[in-house]
């Protein structure tokens, strides 16, 4: 046993303060679909995880790139066919850019089948003088403000379940069945980003691509290779509801470590990372990739104390840090943070969430995120780790495959009053393909130098 299993049980993380916990009305209830969840088979297989770890510890030292992206929170009434074959459409496109434009293989991680509940800053929501409970995300209850929608409803985590089990199955059979093949580069090209500046450009790259493989099989490489028809794409999201991570969580017969089998990667957010927080507890104990999401108002001390509990034996690939600083403030914060972690000689995957420090309240009421303000961030996290002498190691995007207007800025230079014309999320607001693609190139340029 590792020592990062020393004391520890799948459920010892009820002996610590859980945060962001929804106020189940019916505990028998609880007990029941938990119990229900727990005989299910696990949505994704140890050694998956595995090869995951494996590739992210190459990110560590600068040889591989995490590219991790997809819905702020997913919605059930979204998942299906054509939505999720369009997030994995545009990520297969931002992937083609960064390997080839940007000479890295890239890491390709989706926040998507799982990413159902989501923290909130208040237990309760008032609205018009009536107060209901904050709506959590799906897996817990409805965003409609009714006391029928908001109270949290166990059954919804079983549906979450089912509702993985679809979106893994899709994907599954897109990544390995031929669709995301490279020789359908050229196809991944969607309507209304084909006739964009990106379009042209991806198009351009595309065509490059296509002529490479032509000449490979002309010189006897077949293109029937699984590296060139099918592709890998593992799953993430938020660790939020500890119940139900635990009851995915099974011991792998091979190597007797427990894994979380609710996603490949599992991630700790900026309100519930505390280093004697239940989710620590939990999370420290299962041989997953974990991801820490880091603010500007982080303590050294705090997240040296992170790195030791989550990572004791300081394997590459097992921890990854999400900064999320903005980007305001990423320039006067995140030098002392890259200069301590290199100091202590800890093996880490830097990754930037741009989107999250960068959230504004437009003149139109909604919320919003500039293009500009995550391109910046983007680039000052570069540039910082170059002056550093630390390693970029990956990005972590809110995006959609849609044509949303929910983030202003970019090549389609969308403007305040626009966002209200395909404005969509119910939770954060989301890049769209255009605008991520637009991103990719950005990135590839800044990966290539």
């Amino acid at each position: 046993m590792s020592s990062s299993q020393t004391n520890w049980t799948k459920s010892s993380w009820k002996d610590f303060t859980a945060l962001q916990q929804p106020n189940w009305p019916e505990q028998h209830a609880v007990d029941k679909a938990l119990t229900n969840l727990a005989t299910l088979p696990p949505l994704v297989f140890a050694g998956e995880i595995r090869s995951l770890k494996t590739l992210l510890a190459k990110a560590v030292t600068g040889d591989a790139f995490l590219l991790q992206g997809g819905d702020c929170s997913e919605n059930f009434s979204q998942v299906t066919a054509p939505n999720i074959r369009e997030t994995l459409k545009v990520l297969l496109q931002m992937s083609v850019v960064l390997t080839y434009a940007g000479a890295k293989p890239v890491v390709k991680v989706g926040r998507i089948a799982g990413q159902f509940a989501k923290p909130r800053s208040s237990d309760m929501e008032t609205i018009d003088g009536v107060e209901l409970p904050s709506y959590r995300g799906d897996m817990v209850n409805s965003s409609a403000f009714t006391k029928e929608s908001r109270t949290p409803n166990p059954k919804y985590m079983l549906k979450g379940y089912n509702m993985a089990a679809s979106t893994l199955n899709l994907l599954r059979a897109f990544t390995r069945g031929g669709f995301g093949s490279l020789q359908r580069v050229q196809a991944w090209n969607q309507e209304f980003v084909a006739n964009s500046p990106m379009g042209r450009s991806y198009d351009r790259l595309a065509k490059q691509i296509s002529q490479a493989i032509g000449f490979m099989e002309t010189i006897g490489i077949s293109s029937e290779t699984p590296q060139i028809n099918q592709t890998q794409l593992f799953t993430s999201h938020e660790a939020l509801l500890l119940q139900y991570e635990e009851a995915l969580t099974r011991q792998d017969h091979i190597t007797g470590n427990w894994y979380d089998c609710s996603a490949h990667m599992l991630w700790i957010g900026e309100r519930t990372r505390q280093v004697d927080s239940a989710h620590v507890e939990f999370l420290r104990g299962v041989h997953n990739p974990i991801g820490v999401k880091l603010g500007p108002t982080y303590d050294l001390d705090e997240v040296k104390k992170l790195v030791e509990s989550l990572n004791p034996e300081n394997e590459a690939g097992r921890l990854t840090f999400i900064t999320r600083l903005g980007m305001k403030q990423i320039e006067k914060v995140l030098p002392p943070l890259l200069r301590e972690m290199k100091r202590e000689g800890f093996n880490i995957v830097w990754s930037c969430d741009p989107m999250h420090a960068n959230t504004y309240t437009a003149k139109s009421g909604h919320k919003t995120r500039n293009f500009n303000d995550i391109l910046s961030e983007i680039t000052c996290f570069f540039e910082t780790h170059w002056s550093e002498g630390t390693i970029p190691g990956g990005v972590h995007l809110e995006m959609t495959g849609n044509n949303v207007t929910e983030c202003t800025g970019g090549a389609q230079n969308i403007g305040d009053e626009e966002l209200a014309s395909n404005y969509l999320t119910s939770c954060d607001p989301r890049l769209n393909a255009e605008q991520s693609l637009e991103v990719a190139f950005q990135i590839a340029d800044m990966i290539r130098s």
